[in-house]
């Protein structure tokens, strides 16, 4: 015989799966702090980010760490260096300045839900570029990469280099893997 405790108990239940996301809904890595390393070959000719992809809860700390060479990591934004937005508006633009030595690090803590795309400076034509999603896949970044063109307060934003789009990993697959490591 069911009680009304136990009927009550139930709805609970069925109230509280109600307010989970679908098991078919991607969820985003939980992690308070995810690490990227900035990576070359001994030679210096290639270059990269690893993973070059990540999906993340908002107010994920992201800490890129020099491995090897000299690198950056600075938001495709108008302001560095008139790149064209690629961030979710209203979230803040960074740029790290070189990081020299193997160890040396910088960190942003993202909260603004959308995608964030990124580059190295001295390496962005050589296609090092990445792409965090925070939360879900929305804003500029989500955008085809010339989505700019033709819009007004825009005519000096610098498109993304060819060899940097080919870099990036897709938005899907980001959603789908969560850590889209690098693969040479």
């Amino acid at each position: 015989m069911t009680t009304r405790r136990g009927f009550i108990q139930a709805g609970g239940a069925v109230l509280a799966g109600l307010a989970m996301p679908p098991w078919w809904v991607p969820q985003p890595t939980a992690a308070k702090v995810v690490q990227i390393a900035m990576r070359s070959d001994p030679l210096g000719s290639k270059v990269w980010f690893d993973p070059v992809g990540v999906f993340v809860a908002p107010a994920t700390t992201i800490r890129w760490v020099v491995r090897e060479n000299v690198h950056t990591t600075t938001a495709y934004h108008p302001k560095n260096g008139r790149h064209s937005l690629r961030i979710p508006e209203g979230a803040e633009p960074w740029d790290s300045g070189f990081l020299v030595n193997p160890g040396d690090h910088f960190e942003v803590t993202l909260t603004v839900p959308g995608v964030y795309d990124f580059f190295c400076l001295p390496h962005e034509a050589a296609g090092m570029v990445g792409r965090i999603i925070v939360g879900e896949a929305t804003g500029p970044g989500s955008e085809p990469f010339d989505y700019f063109v033709g819009r007004p307060n825009a005519e000096d934003w610098l498109p993304v280099p060819a060899a940097a789009r080919r870099g990036f990993p897709s938005i899907a697959r980001v959603m789908k893997e969560h850590i889209v490591p690098h693969t040479p």
